[in-house]
C-alpha cells in the first residue's frame, strides 16, 4: 500500500494519514498472525461495548474551558481507556499537546488555515521537544521523515484529532519506529499556510529518551 505525502487540502491530509495508519494496522495484524492468534478474554467484547459509552480520556488535557466533547478530526483527539496502547506519559520537558491544539481556524480561498496564538508564535523557530506517537512515512525500521500525533492512529478505540494534533518531523538522526511514545528535539516551526495542510514542523530533530 502506497501513501505518498502530496499537497492536499486538510480532508485529503487526514485521509492520507488514515491510509498510513491502516497500513500499520495491517502490518501489525500480519505480524500477530505469524506469532499465532490470541483469543480474546471472556467478556472482553461486552466490556468494550460498555466502555465505549463512557467518556474517553484525552491523551493530553484540553485547554481550560474547552469542554469534554471534541468532534472527530479536531483538537487533540481522544485516547480511549479501552485502548491497548497506553496514553502519553506526563513529562515536564516537552510541549504539551494542549498548547499546540489551543488555536482557532479561519476559512479562506486557500482552505481552512490555523490562527496561532501568542504562545505558539513565540515557539516559532526555537528549539523544542515534542512527544507523540509515530506515523512513519515509509516501510523502513528507522525513519527520518514522519508524523507525531497526540493519539495513536493504530488504535481502533481512539478518536484522531485534527491537523493541530500532528507535528511533521524531519530528523537529523534516524529514529526507530515504535508503538511506544517517541520524543524528539529540534527546531520547531509554525506553518500558517502549509501546502500539505500541516500546522507544525520540527526539523534537524534528534531522538530524546
Amino acid at each position: 500500500m502506497s501513501c505518498t505525502l502530496k499537497p492536499l487540502p486538510i480532508p485529503g491530509l487526514m485521509a492520507r494519514v488514515a491510509c498510513l495508519a491502516a497500513t500499520l494496522v495491517l502490518a501489525t495484524g500480519a505480524h500477530a498472525q505469524q506469532g499465532g492468534a490470541t483469543k480474546p478474554a471472556p467478556g472482553a467484547f461486552e466490556r468494550a461495548k460498555e466502555g465505549a459509552a463512557a467518556a474517553p480520556v484525552l491523551s493530553s488535557p484540553l485547554p481550560a474551558g474547552a469542554g469534554t466533547v471534541v468532534p472527530s478530526g479536531s483538537g487533540a483527539g481522544y485516547h480511549s481507556p479501552n485502548s491497548p496502547i497506553a496514553p502519553l506519559p506526563q513529562r515536564n520537558d516537552v510541549v504539551p499537546w494542549s498548547v499546540l491544539t489551543d488555536l482557532s481556524k479561519k476559512t479562506t480561498k486557500d482552505g481552512i488555515l490555523p490562527v496561532f496564538n501568542d504562545a505558539q508564535k513565540g515557539m516559532d523557530k526555537t528549539t523544542q521537544r515534542i512527544q507523540g506517537f509515530m506515523v512513519p512515512l515509509d516501510a523502513k525500521p528507522t525513519q527520518t521523515h514522519f508524523i507525531l500525533t497526540s493519539v495513536p492512529l493504530t488504535c481502533s478505540f481512539c478518536t484522531p484529532g485534527g491537523p493541530e494534533s500532528m507535528v511533521e518531523v524531519k530528523a537529523k538522526t534516524p529514529v526507530r519506529y515504535s508503538l511506544e511514545p517517541v520524543v524528539v528535539e529540534g527546531k520547531f516551526t509554525v506553518l500558517p499556510n502549509d501546502q500539505y495542510g500541516l500546522y507544525y514542523r520540527v526539523v534537524d530533530a534528534v531522538p530524546v529518551k
